[in-house]
C-alpha cells in the first residue's frame, strides 16, 4: 500500500498535462514487476558466475583462489553443471511454496537457498563446497523460474502480460552482464559479496511488494484479495470490483476440482498446454545458444579480432541485454507467435551462415579470406533475435498456458523438464575442455557441441542446431496457439476448442 500512496500522492501534486493519471495502473504494475525481478537479476549474476572465476580457480590460483591449488578440467565441469541439478529439484519445491505460503513468500523464500549457496562459496576452502553452493543456487533457480512467470502473469492486465512476462530474459541479461563486467576486474571474495548484495536488496524491496489477488481467491479470501489488486492497479476497492469478479469466476472454475499430476493428461487443454510448453523449452535448449557461447573465442578469432575473452563476453552480455529489452516493448503488438517466427528464423539464418563459413575455412575456399566480418555479423544476428523470442517468450508463454488448478502441478514438471536438458547439455568431461583449446565465454560447459564437433566438424554442429531452429519455426507455425490480449479464461477455452468472447483489448485491436 505504501507504493500505491506515494503514487497518488505525486499524481494529486503534479498537474494532469505532466502526469497522466490513466498510467497509475500501467506504471505500478511495472514497479512491482520490475521488483519481482531482481531475483532474476541474482539468477543471471549466479549462472554467468562460472566466466569470469573458473580462470581464477585454474590458470591463475597462485594469487585468486581461494582453494590453494588449480582445479582439474573434471572439477571445473562438475562446478558448471550442478547448478542444473539444484535446478531439477528447485521447481517443486518453488511449486509447493507458492501454493501454500503464496507466490510473494515463495519469491521471497528462494532467497534462502541463494543466500546459502553464496555463503558456501564465499568461505570455500575446498572444491566440494563450491559443488554444494552451485546446487543450492540450482534449488533458488529452479524455485524462482517457476514463481516468478506465475506471479507476473497474475498481477499483469491482459493487455501487458506478455511484456511482464518478458521480463525475465531482459533481467537474466542484466545479472549476466553484472557478472561478466565485473568479475574480471575484482578479487574472488569482492565477487561474492556482490552476489550476496543483489539478494539482499530483492529481499529488502519486494518484502514491501503486494501478493498475488490469484493466490488469495485460491484460498477464498476475497478481502485480501482485493486489497492486493487495488494496490497494484492504483484504484479504489470499489473500482477495481469488477475485474475482482472476473478473476474469481475465472478462479472458481479452475479450482472446482483438485489438481493431481493426473490431471495433467485429462483435458485436452491440459495437454495442449504441456506439450507446447515443453516443446518450446526443448527449442529454446537445442537452438544451440550455448554452443554458439562457448565458440565465441573462435568466433571472434575467424573475423581477425584480437579483443581478449573478457571483452568479448562484455560486448556479447550488452547484445543480449539490447535485444532483451525489445520484446517487452513489442511482445504485446505484435503477439507470441510473431516474435518466436522470427527467432526461430533469425537463429536458423544465423546458425546456417557460421556453419557455411566455417566450411569454407576448413576447406580453405580463397573467398574465405575476405569474408572475416561474417562470423561476428552471424553471432549478433543469433544472439539478437534468440534474445527477441526463444530466450524470453517459452517462460512468458508458460505463466499463460496452465489453467489455475493444474498451474502448482504442471509448472514445475515444465521447468524441471527444461533443466534436464540443460545439464544434457553442459555437463561434459573435463578432457574436452582442453583437447578442445578454446576460451570458455559462457557460463556453461557443452558436452552435446564436443562429440558433435569433434567427430563430423564445427559446420555440422551448427548445422544441426539450425535445423532444431527450422523445427521450432514449423511447430510455432502450426501448433502454438497465440495468447495476445486474451484472459486466462479465453485461453483455456482456446485450448479446450470452445469459442469465447473476445476481451476489450482484442476489440480494440481488431478495430
Amino acid at each position: 500500500m505504501t507504493l500505491t500512496v506515494a503514487i497518488c500522492v505525486i499524481s494529486n501534486v503534479i498537474p494532469n498535462a505532466i502526469f497522466d493519471r490513466r498510467l497509475i495502473p500501467l506504471g505500478l504494475i511495472s514497479i512491482v514487476s520490475f521488483t519481482a525481478n531482481i531475483a532474476i537479476v541474482s539468477l543471471g549474476y549466479c549462472m554467468g558466475w562460472t566466466s569470469p572465476t573458473n580462470q581464477k580457480l585454474g590458470e591463475d590460483y597462485a594469487t585468486q583462489s581461494p582453494l590453494g591449488r588449480p582445479i582439474t578440467g573434471d572439477e571445473e565441469a562438475w562446478i558448471g553443471s550442478l547448478l542444473n541439478i539444484g535446478a531439477i529439484i528447485g521447481p517443486f519445491i518453488g511449486s509447493l511454496a507458492a501454493s501454500t505460503i503464496g507466490r510473494k513468500w515463495g519469491l521471497l523464500s528462494s532467497s534462502l537457498p541463494l543466500f546459502a549457496g553464496w555463503i558456501f562459496v564465499a568461505v570455500v576452502t575446498d572444491v566440494w563446497m563450491l559443488y554444494v553452493g552451485r546446487i543450492f543456487w540450482g534449488v533458488g533457480v529452479g524455485m524462482v523460474f517457476t514463481i516468478s512467470p506465475m506471479y507476473c502473469a497474475e498481477i499483469a492486465t491482459d493487455d501487458v502480460r506478455g511484456a511482464l512476462g518478458s521480463f525475465l530474459q531482459m533481467f537474466i541479461t542484466v545479472g549476466f552482464l553484472m557478472v561478466y563486467a565485473i568479475g574480471p576486474y575484482v578479487s574472488y571474495a569482492v565477487t561474492s559479496y556482490i552476489g550476496v548484495a543483489i539478494v539482499i536488496v530483492f529481499v529488502i524491496l519486494f518484502f514491501f511488494m503486494p501478493e498475488s489477488p490469484t493466490y488469495h481467491l485460491s484460498k477464498n479470501d476475497r478481502e485480501s484479495a482485493a486489497m492486493c489488486l487495488a494496490s497494484i492497479r492504483g484504484l479504489s476497492k470499489e473500482a477495481v470490483q469488477p475485474e475482482l469478479d472476473k478473476m474469481a469466476a475465472d478462479v472458481a472454475k479452475s479450482l472446482a476440482t483438485t489438481a493431481k499430476i493426473s490431471d495433467i493428461w485429462s483435458t485436452r487443454a491440459n495437454i495442449k498446454a504441456m506439450y507446447v510448453c515443453c516443446a518450446l523449452l526443448f527449442f529454446q535448449q537445442f537452438c544451440g545458444i550455448n554452443a554458439v557461447l562457448f565458440y565465441m573465442g573462435n568466433i571472434f578469432q575467424a573475423s581477425g579480432s584480437d579483443l581478449s575473452a573478457a571483452v568479448a563476453t562484455i560486448i556479447i552480455g550488452a547484445v543480449q541485454l539490447g535485444a532483451s529489452c525489445v520484446t517487452p516493448l513489442v511482445v504485446d503488438r505484435l503477439g507470441r507467435r510473431l516474435l518466436l517466427l522470427i527467432s526461430s528464423c533469425g537463429t536458423a539464418v544465423g546458425l546456417g551462415l557460421l556453419g557455411m563459413y566455417f566450411i569454407m575455412n576448413a576447406n580453405e575456399v580463397a573467398i574465405v579470406s575476405s569474408l572475416g566480418f561474417l562470423p561476428v555479423l552471424s553471432l549478433v544476428l543469433f544472439i539478437i533475435t534468440y534474445c527477441v523470442g526463444l530466450g524470453p517468450l517459452p517462460w512468458a508463454i508458460m505463466g499463460e498456458l496452465f489453467a489455475v488448478e493444474v498451474k502448482a502441478v504442471a509448472a514445475p514438471i515444465a521447468t524441471a523438464f527444461c533443466w534436464i536438458l540443460s545439464f544434457f547439455i553442459t555437463r561434459r568431461v573435463g578432457k574436452e575442455r582442453r583437447a578442445l583449446e578454446v576460451n570458455d565465454l559462457s557460463s556453461t560447459e557443452i558436452t552435446f557441441f564436443g562429440p558433435i564437433s569433434d567427430a563430423l566438424g564445427m559446420h555440422y554442429a551448427f548445422w544441426i542446431f539450425g535445423i532444431c531452429c527450422v523445427c521450432s519455426f514449423v511447430f510455432t507455425m502450426f501448433l502454438v496457439p497465440e495468447t495476445k490480449g486474451k484472459s486466462f479464461q479465453q485461453i483455456q477455452d482456446m485450448l479446450s476448442g470452445r469459442t469465447s468472447k473476445p476481451t476489450k483489448e482484442m476489440e480494440k485491436t481488431k478495430a
